[in-house]
């Protein structure tokens, strides 16, 4: 059977609170579960949040916000990964999930999704390699260590975060480890962003799994430094300050459901994954339709860690 029942889940985190968002997010996993789900994804930075104040803020005016980022970022491995492996254990089912990633004794925080399996391990990690715009003065830049597709018993899952997907040559190192399912966590929450969905699914001949927050200001909690900072509300906004739009799309470029707008929920999709190995016959970016004598694309896959100990290298 190549039917696979996904699931996107278009939700707020609370608000820089690590520990509320990740029971939120537990429960749910279990909601998604529930109602037949096998993989469910959640938007870029779910733990424990987007860093809202870049665009309302000078540089230099972030302090209290970054501090809060800083201590309720997560350590991967470590206990969050740990308890959301424990999450999708239970559940049975396959979950990638947005964090703001920090090294054990780190300071600088990364924007990443981590994968994890229906036995609950952790498959990997993706660090973005850029972000975007404002993001850089929170955010540092990943590597290609981690552009990477893992194989599951739900067929190959990889993909980008946010603007990533319009890296044309990131995507064809997706592309060209035969990915089935591509999910794209995002914070691009505005109707644009579902035409990019459409065109991945088609280029890629794979389904497509975007989702983003629905979040409002007044769920801010009130003990988040300068508060009333964070949020201009200026119109056609309002108090809305990401509006959704999450899509599930088959590999023809068809939204199989969404775009969600302005209001949190859980969207559902059955993928034939034999769709999108079918279309290949049409069309595979990466394969037959590809010209490698004309054009190739070199992958610097080597991890870039910050401290290389020439003493262990060498065995003293």
């Amino acid at each position: 059977m190549t039917t696979v029942r996904v699931a996107a889940v278009q939700a707020a985190p609370v608000f820089l609170d690590l520990a509320a968002s990740l029971a939120k997010a537990v429960t749910l996993i279990g909601e998604a579960a529930a109602n037949g789900a096998r993989l469910v994804v959640f938007p870029e930075a779910f733990l424990p949040a987007w860093p809202a104040w870049v665009d309302e803020v000078l540089p230099g005016e972030d302090r209290g916000w970054h501090l809060r980022l800083l201590e309720q970022s997560v350590v991967v491995p470590g206990p969050v990964t740990e308890a959301l492996g424990a999450a999708a254990r239970d559940a049975g089912v396959h979950v990638v999930m947005g964090v703001n990633e920090r090294e054990e004794h780190g300071g600088t925080v990364y924007n990443t999704i981590v994968y994890l399996d229906d036995e609950g391990r952790l498959l990997g990690r993706h660090r973005k390699l850029v972000p975007t715009h404002a993001e850089r003065l929170v955010w540092g830049m990943g590597d290609g260590s981690d552009l990477q597709v893992h194989p599951t018993a739900l067929g190959r899952v990889g993909g980008l975060i946010c603007w990533e997907n319009l890296m044309p040559l990131a995507r064809f190192a997706v592309y060209a480890q035969g990915v089935d399912i591509w999910v794209a966590p995002t914070l691009a929450t505005h109707e644009p962003w579902v035409a990019s969905l459409r065109h991945i699914a088609r280029e890629g001949a794979c389904h497509v799994i975007g989702v983003a927050p629905a979040a409002r200001f007044s769920d801010v909690p009130d003990d988040v430094p300068d508060r009333d900072r964070l949020w201009r509300g200026e119109e056609p906004h309002g108090d809305w300050m990401l509006d959704g739009y999450s899509a599930i799309v088959d590999p023809a470029g068809t939204v199989l459901a969404g775009p969600l707008i302005r209001e949190e929920g859980i969207l559902y999709a059955d993928l034939d994954l034999d769709d999108g190995r079918a279309r290949r016959r049409l069309f595979d970016p990466a394969g037959h339709y590809n010209r490698p004598d004309v054009f190739r694309l070199v992958v610097d896959d080597r991890p870039k860690p910050h401290l290389v100990s020439l003493n262990a290298e060498t065995g003293g």
